[in-house]
């Protein structure tokens, strides 16, 4: 008998610009689709779920099923809970008051571009970027997320069919879901 792993979905660009799903929706979609012991955590689309399948797999049947359901074109991430656990545990940034700290998740070799980009981005004081284990991590004043240059960049579309991020403060709460 194989094993049920835990993993997470993290879905790309759900409830901002039009993209609305209620979280129960998206956990019979998973459930719908084989998944056991479906949870959500957050309104951003982060799915907890056990399957016998490799990541590659869920990937695949995941997106497929949303995108037939949703009628979108959907984008997710898929995590173990080992994974998860690893990557924060990497973060390379203290927690400090006032700063957000940020983990992104995408497709291979992702995390190449964005330090690229964030090395040509003029910085906000006491901004960082920095890649752990093939993760791109980034440490952000609070307010200035969305008006830094790096934050203006991530705006692009060609970046953001690749990748999705998270509050480190969202892992956290994932991790304890678990």
């Amino acid at each position: 008998m194989t094993t049920m792993k835990k993993f997470c979905a993290f879905l790309r660009g759900v409830n901002v610009k039009g993209t609305n799903m209620k979280m129960v929706d998206v956990c019979k979609v998973f459930s719908d689709a084989g998944m056991n012991n479906v949870s959500s955590v957050l309104a951003s689309g982060n799915i907890l779920f056990q399957s016998d399948k490799d990541p590659l797999d869920l990937k695949n049947i995941l997106e497929k099923a949303m995108s037939d359901h949703f009628s979108y074109e959907a984008f997710l991430f898929i995590k173990s809970e080992e994974e998860i656990n690893e990557i924060f545990k990497n973060d390379p940034f203290p927690a400090i008051e006032n700063f957000h700290n940020y983990v992104f998740l995408g497709s291979e070799k992702v995390e190449e571009t964005l330090l690229e980009e964030f090395e040509k981005a003029k910085k906000e004081e006491g901004e960082q970027g920095k890649i752990v284990n093939n993760i791109f991590y980034w440490q952000v004043p609070k307010g200035q997320t969305l008006d830094s240059t790096f934050g203006k960049v991530l705006g692009r579309k060609s970046l953001k069919d690749k990748m999705t991020s998270r509050n480190v403060n969202t892992f956290e709460k994932i991790i304890k879901k678990f």
